[in-house]
């Protein structure tokens, strides 16, 4: 299908920029999570903690907003998807919760067993959420059984094969990439140096996952390059992409951790568009009756709905944008522990 700049096409590059917004923002936050039982000390589990204390929650709107967003634009696809994929969404939602409980009771309590089980809570859920998410993206790439009712006709179990289990500990290994450079930028002395060392470590964990799933999908999914074929110049995306990887140890390197966190940003970003390139104009893919798949167009709200939410996402994303800003913003610098803190 040829590329149409409508409202259709525009609700659809809206959700991913919102949705790539929540990787971006809430992708450090778990990837700090997920290398949290690494840090050794009481006081370094702590600065890590706070070093998202601020902004973990509100990196959660983007999610929030993502959803809602999807809901308007395309009712069907969110009817099928939270439906069909409700014990995974359900799983992912008391973890996105078992979270939030673990930052917020893991140092109310001095004794070392109780803040040992939180942050053990931390660490799990962080992994698992991003694991899931990842999985859920697998699951959009490999497709799904979907009935001509638009109903998910498959099973939870179903979900978890070879490839979308290995698209889930990509997702892992690239939120500890981007988690680690993080903590880079918000802790100094002996622990920065410590997190430091394990930067290289997470990008080479990265970039053999990475490696490894886009062989698989080069080879078991080759719809995901149509368009790419059709549209060479799209290949500049995967160019940047790569760039974006090589240049992480670069700035680390030299460190500009800054500088790093961006490109990190940028890879996730990149692989975000390299995804949504892929499945355009489908938004859910049905396998094996790809006739029964969810696109943009059969799954859409009315053109009037589309129109009105359109102007409704204008006005209300800004001020979720400098909100966002404001917060960072505010919250710059270097990690201290106080009394305020976790």
């Amino acid at each position: 299908m040829e590329f149409t700049f409508d409202l259709n096409t525009i609700w659809f590059i809206l959700i991913g920029v919102l949705l790539t917004g929540y990787a971006f923002l809430d992708g450090f936050d778990l990837g700090v999570g997920a290398i949290h039982l690494f840090i050794k000390g009481d006081n370094n589990r702590r600065i890590s903690i706070n070093a998202i204390g601020p902004v973990w929650d509100g990196n959660e709107v983007w999610l929030v907003t993502g959803g809602g967003a999807l809901f308007a634009a395309f009712p069907h696809v969110y009817a099928t998807v939270f439906s069909g994929f409700y014990n995974a969404f359900m799983l992912l939602i008391f973890m996105l919760i078992f979270r939030a409980v673990a930052i917020e009771f893991r140092s109310k309590q001095p004794m070392q067993w109780w803040r040992n089980m939180w942050d053990r809570a931390f660490s799990i859920s962080s992994i698992l959420i991003a694991f899931l998410m990842g999985v859920s993206i697998g699951n959009i790439i490999t497709g799904v059984p979907i009935g001509p009712d638009k109903e998910f006709a498959g099973t939870f179990l179903g979900m978890l094969t070879p490839y979308t289990i290995m698209v889930g500990i990509t997702t892992v290994a690239l939120f500890m990439m981007h988690g680690s450079i993080y903590l880079t930028m918000k802790t100094e002395g002996d622990l920065h140096e410590t997190i430091r060392t394990w930067v290289n470590n997470a990008i080479i964990f990265f970039v053999i996952m990475y490696t490894t799933t886009t062989m698989a999908t080069l080879i078991y999914y080759p719809n995901m390059t149509k368009h790419f074929v059709e549209n060479p110049g799209l290949f500049i995306i995967a160019i940047l992409n790569m760039l974006a990887i090589a240049n992480i140890p670069r700035v680390i390197q030299r460190r500009k951790d800054f500088f790093a966190f961006l490109s990190s940003g940028a890879v996730i970003a990149s692989l975000l568009v390299l995804f949504a390139i892929g499945i355009f104009p489908n938004l859910v893919l049905s396998n094996p009756n790809p006739e029964y798949s969810l696109n943009i167009y059969n799954a859409a709200s009315s053109q009037k709905t589309l129109q009105i939410m359109l102007t409704i996402a204008m006005i209300g994303v800004p001020f979720v944008l400098a909100y966002t800003v404001s917060i960072y913003w505010v919250f710059r610098g270097k990690v201290k522990i106080d009394s305020s803190s976790y």
